[in-house]
């Protein structure tokens, strides 16, 4: 077999590939003979038919069959015997296919380009404070208490802003006089997201009382079904439910979990906030160190390879959004942005696996089960189940290398001066 590596780039190679006619032949009589072993040919016994007959009547099936049998198989053991890993998969191209004559084809491969690490120990970081205010605190408390509130019927008033009401609603299109499906809804009054008409109107109803109002959508509202419509609904109400907040005290902290009082909550508030704050301090410090390192290095990265990835973080950052009709222009620079952040996680990536690979870094069994606790523990769910999950879904290799990065920032931040 013939062979001839071109590399067109730094991430890119093409390989010209031929495989002898004796081994071409030999496998043309090797699937003819298949072929002819389970061909029904009138006024022949099976397997009994001229090969000649078979080869005319299934030529381009036997044709697909050979290259599929031999192309794999010759390009496998190439890029074994040239020690050739390459990302995604490879592209055959100007394929020369004719009985008794070699099969020559071509086939280009990406790679991971080769990385030369700057010296990455004892990077010169800036000091990032960590503190926890008495603001923070309190703000605290203020999410608890809201997460803790109850919500009571309002019997002897009408509604106000804050309060959630259960409401039965009709619409009607003014311009095709097509009913819109009754609907029974959740309304917090005066949220920001409601129609402002729809907000003015509930407010002073009293369960069983109505209102009626038009609302004109406009042509890029969210809801496609309304944009541009005008619509008269009659909304009547069912029941109002006010927000009762508790009393930030001694007895709230205590109905929270394990809390003495409220002193001893607002210390484990103040340690969750601090520990918090380290870990994002620690994540900042690592992006400096990896920033720096980053900038001292050149790569071409595999195209396939960025695509993918900017595809998936562009598709998270839509499913994210509100729906709405954005512009091919914001969606261009949307999918550039995203692009230009594929290709710094990539090349971080590569550093940092380089960084442990020299480092000899490696994560153990133990490791992992460790990793798989704290995972349970941070979701409250049985060991067993995240476990099977990881398993089943064949996370685990994922999990590792997740470890080993995390190993990795850990040794670089350590080995870092902080001025």
């Amino acid at each position: 077999m013939l062979e001839n590596v071109k590399n067109i780039s730094e991430c890119k190679k093409e390989i010209d590939l031929e495989i002898p006619a004796s081994e071409v032949m030999k496998e043309w009589d090797r699937v003819v003979a298949q072929y002819a072993s389970r061909a029904k040919i009138k006024g022949f016994r099976p397997g009994k038919a001229p090969k000649d007959m078979i080869k005319r009547m299934y030529n381009p099936d036997i044709r697909e069959t050979i290259i599929n049998n031999l192309v794999p198989q010759a390009l496998n053991k190439e890029l074994t015997e040239k020690k050739i890993t390459p990302v995604g998969q490879p592209v055959i191209s100007d394929l020369h296919f004719k009985e008794n004559e070699p099969l020559r084809f071509k086939v280009s491969v990406e790679i991971w380009p080769e990385i030369h690490l700057p010296s990455y120990t004892g990077i010169k970081i800036s000091k990032k404070k960590v503190s926890v205010t008495e603001k923070e605190i309190k703000d605290s408390l203020e999410e608890l208490r809201a997460k803790s509130a109850q919500y009571i019927p309002a019997e002897e008033r009408g509604v106000e802003n804050g309060d959630y009401v259960v409401a039965e609603i009709k619409g009607k299109n003014t311009k095709t006089k097509r009913s819109l499906p009754t609907e029974k809804v959740v309304i917090l009054a005066g949220h920001k997201d409601n129609e402002e008409l729809l907000n003015e109107n509930l407010i002073g109803l009293k369960p069983d009382e109505q209102a009626h109002f038009t609302i004109q959508y406009k042509n890029d509202h969210k809801n496609k079904k309304l944009a541009g419509q005008e619509i008269v609904y009659d909304l009547k109400i069912e029941s109002v439910k006010e927000k009762k907040l508790p009393d930030i005290n001694d007895d709230f902290a205590k109905d929270l979990g394990n809390y003495k009082d409220l002193k001893d909550l607002k210390t484990k508030l103040r340690a969750q906030l601090h520990a918090s704050k380290k870990g994002a301090q620690r994540r900042e410090m690592a992006e400096e160190i990896i920033g720096k390192i980053s900038k001292q290095i050149s790569l071409e990265l595999p195209e396939s390879v960025i695509e993918q990835e900017s595809n998936a973080l562009l598709n998270r950052q839509l499913s994210s959004l509100p729906q709405q009709n954005m512009s091919k222009e914001a969606l261009d620079s949307l999918r550039e942005n995203q692009r230009k952040r594929a290709i710094q996680n990539i090349q971080n990536h590569l550093i940092l696996t380089k960084i442990a690979e020299k480092e000899k870094f490696k994560v153990s069994e133990e490791e992992i089960k460790e990793e798989m606790k704290a995972i349970a523990k941070t979701h409250n769910v049985p060991l067993a189940r995240v476990v099977e999950s990881i398993n089943q879904e064949g996370q685990k290799e994922e999990l590792k290398d997740n470890l080993l990065i995390r190993k990795t920032v850990d040794f670089l931040v350590k080995s870092a001066i902080i001025e």
